[in-house]
């Protein structure tokens, strides 16, 4: 019983980031009906950030809100730039476009950076533990966890009781007949942009916390954990991304810990075979979403 606990407490501080970035994915599809993949960018900026800012002697304290300021400024330069340009177009040229922006940037640290593995120091209280009974809980996964509780109590009140929420709910319902209402097109995709890069930016802290390392590369990762949180929770749903998050952080800390030691390592394989039964029953995830025929 207290191995299940341990691992219920480490499933929910992986689960958690998982659920911010899937939550950023969300919100992103839900205005544009784009499934950004792009989305791990923002973290590859910021882990370069990270590196730079650490390096020079900056403390976490300080380098943590300058990852979430470069992840939101990046995110609006990204649209700026991008996706700007092809509003408008059908969801392939948009899909394409966020895997162009991918490889651009991905290329641009590999051209003029370095291709190698950049380190940078951990937060001394990273590793630290403190009981809880019988639990031996981490100090890390406590401040994901408290933090993350925070985050989306946060977005629940801006997306519920805000104006620029009711823009956001009314867009993601009906894009045109919102802007008929006379939502302006350009505030919401930009504020959801900026929302978006806000709740990356505060994953990319915990994540970079935790790898201490970056690579052109880097966000490949965090991008895919996203938008697999997105799918199993109901592409389009806010609540269901941030419900997948937490489900696939816990499918993967219960799989690696009841798996025979000798096939722990295909943990990622199992997990992609339970999503894959999952979509086969149950192809709409978790929650159904009122206008899933629109992806």
């Amino acid at each position: 019983m207290t191995e299940l606990l341990q691992n219920l407490i480490d499933g929910l501080g992986r689960g958690s980031i998982y659920a911010l970035l899937a939550l950023g994915v969300a919100v992103i599809f839900g205005v544009m009906h784009l499934l950004n993949f792009a989305h791990g960018e923002l973290i590859t900026v910021s882990g370069y950030v990270a590196f730079w800012t650490i390096n020079e002697g900056w403390s976490w304290y300080l380098v943590a809100p300058v990852i979430i300021g470069t992840a939101i400024v990046t995110s609006l330069v990204i649209e700026r730039v991008a996706f700007s340009r092809v509003r408008g177009s059908s969801d392939f040229t948009l899909l394409l476009t966020s895997f162009g922006v991918h490889f651009v940037v991905s290329a641009i640290f590999l051209l003029y950076v370095s291709a190698s593995v950049k380190t940078f120091s951990e937060p001394g209280w990273v590793a630290n533990t403190f009981p809880v009974g019988s639990l031996n809980v981490e100090v890390y996964d406590a401040v994901v966890i408290g933090v993350t509780l925070v985050t989306l109590l946060g977005t629940s009140w801006l997306v519920q009781r805000t104006m620029f929420g009711l823009a956001l709910r009314a867009a993601a319902a009906d894009f045109d007949t919102a802007r008929l209402m006379g939502v302006r097109s350009d505030t919401v995709i930009r504020g959801a942009f900026a929302l978006s890069g806000l709740l990356a930016g505060i994953a990319g802290v915990f994540w970079l916390m935790r790898s201490g390392h970056t690579t052109p590369t880097v966000g490949i990762t965090p991008m895919l954990k996203g938008v697999l949180a997105a799918l199993i929770g109901g592409l389009g749903s806010l609540r269901g991304a941030v419900l997948g998050g937490f489900v696939l952080g816990l499918a993967e800390v219960l799989l690696r810990s009841r798996l025979p030691d000798s096939v722990a390592s295909l943990t990622e394989g199992f997990v992609f075979l339970l999503i894959a039964l999952l979509f086969i029953f149950r192809p709409q995830g978790l929650i159904r979403v009122a206008h899933a025929e629109r992806v």
